[in-house]
């Protein structure tokens, strides 16, 4: 099948998917769709070894489109969207992102809900949500796993970007590399897990998950509720997404 967004293919036990939505591959939920509809597509195969994410552009992705978290909308664009993070989870293939631009919000999400992250040296990462009156569910479901509450939580409620370094420093990224040997890592990576049991990979993954006894199904489930029937309520929602769309600065009125 062939998609507009996106780019995949497997090659040699990996599966590649590529954005492809030049220059900053907003997620928008058709884009996003196109990504379910391959890792659907790739439940049950025994062959795989690994999920790779590349993006083609000068940001690996800028997040999700704004103008689809109002509204009838935004129903949908969330499960969409943390509906990739459900099939990533479920088809437990060792996932990998190369990232060679900005990651913001859900950008940043998908990068690093990735397993292991190779990041070009100028790299961007960031979740700026709560400037425009939101927060990140994804990253509020990882970030504490992956980097401890403290910074995690710095990072969600300032919106500050971080450079690859510090992303590298903080445990959200394996190993930065100048930006014209970002391929090259990759594949590097990938041909260690290509010489590897796909079987025995997924069982070492399974495991791993299990010795963190990580509830993250039910954790997105409790974070999927705040946000849809608590924070989507609210005029200041509302407001700091609209302010974003017209560019202008939002009116808080804490309501």
């Amino acid at each position: 099948m062939a998609y507009k967004d996106i780019g995949f293919e497997i090659k040699d036990k990996v599966a590649y998917i590529t954005l492809k939505r030049e220059p900053l591959n907003v997620l928008n939920i058709a884009m996003m769709k196109e990504i379910s509809h391959v890792l659907d597509g790739l439940a049950g195969r025994d062959d795989l070894c690994a999920l790779a994410f590349k993006a083609e552009g000068k940001a690996f992705s800028a997040g999700v489109d704004v103008g689809e978290h109002l509204g009838d909308k935004v129903h949908e664009m969330i499960l969409v969207f943390h509906g990739l993070f459900r099939r990533m989870d479920k088809l437990g293939l060792v996932s990998t992102a190369a990232v060679q631009g900005a990651a913001l919000g859900g950008g940043c999400e998908l990068a690093v809900y990735c397993d292991l992250v190779l990041a070009s040296s100028k790299a961007r990462f960031g979740q700026p949500e709560i400037q425009v009156g939101v927060f990140p569910p994804i990253a509020c479901l990882a970030f504490p796993r992956l980097i401890g509450r403290k910074k995690a939580l710095e990072l969600c409620v300032t919106g500050d970007m971080i450079g690859a370094e510090q992303a590298g420093d903080l445990g959200l990224v394996n190993k930065v590399v100048e930006p014209d040997q970002l391929d090259h890592e990759l594949e590097t990576l990938l041909n260690k897990l290509r010489s590897l049991s796909p079987l025995v990979l997924k069982k070492t993954r399974e495991a791993f998950m299990a010795g963190l006894q990580d509830r993250a199904e039910t954790g997105l489930d409790e974070i999927e509720k705040i946000y849809l029937y608590q924070l989507m309520k609210t005029r200041d929602a509302e407001e700091g997404l609209k302010a974003f769309l017209e560019k202008r600065k939002p009116n808080w009125r804490n309501e």
